[in-house]
């Protein structure tokens, strides 16, 4: 019963009172042999930011700048997960491939036409990330050439998205710079990267 429940005493705010900055000093102890765990973003404690695949790509720059970060999950209408869609993606060749495809004009470009769809998400499972270390992710970003992972766990028989890793976060934290250059994953990325560096010679 609530009743049971004592209230807290309540004060006044005390004059010059300021909010409490992230402990920067104690950030960046962390080191690549730390537990994976400690730079995971665990969306059980930390809410999903995400937007529709209707919505324009300038709307999704606009969020991942007014909530600080680089990549949003995208939901459909039913609230399922139907792609990712990166700061990267956005600012990189994308915009420009998708025009030359099908034309149209950038503030026409919508999160559904740039995004990475689903089905060709790469994820890692939440039990060997549970044994891993800072720097087996670190290694796994750069070895796929992504900025984010993301990391899966198995309840009740479904798959669901647990937590996701982030290079610039994890670089914030280490106090270190973390490169992770982009590689081709499909025949058509590879084709307009050859075309992309063929006008440039």
């Amino acid at each position: 019963m609530l009743s049971d429940y004592t209230p807290l005493q309540l004060h006044a705010l005390a004059p010059g009172a300021d909010l409490t900055q992230p402990d920067l000093q104690q950030t960046c102890h962390l080191k690549a042999n730390h537990p994976a765990l400690d730079v995971m973003t665990d969306l059980r404690a930390t809410t999903a930011v995400s937007i529709t695949p209707e919505a324009g790509i300038d709307v999704a720059e606009k969020r991942m700048h007014r909530r600080g970060v680089r990549m949003l999950f995208v939901l459909d209408n039913e609230g399922a997960l139907v792609g990712l869609i990166t700061a990267g993606d956005i600012l990189g060749e994308k915009p420009l491939q998708f025009i030359e495809r099908q034309g149209g004009a950038h503030r026409e470009i919508l999160v559904a036409d740039i995004m990475t769809p689903r089905e060709r998400l790469e994820v890692l499972k939440l039990s060997d990330v549970l044994a891993a270390r800072i720097g087996n992710i670190v290694s796994t970003l750069q070895r796929c050439g992504r900025q984010h992972a993301l990391v899966v766990d198995t309840v009740n028989g479904r798959e669901m998205v647990r937590g996701l890793f982030s290079a610039a976060r994890i670089a914030r934290q280490l106090g270190m710079e973390i490169v992770t250059t982009p590689i081709a994953q499909t025949f058509a990325e590879i084709e307009q990267a050859y075309i992309h560096f063929g006008k440039l010679a």
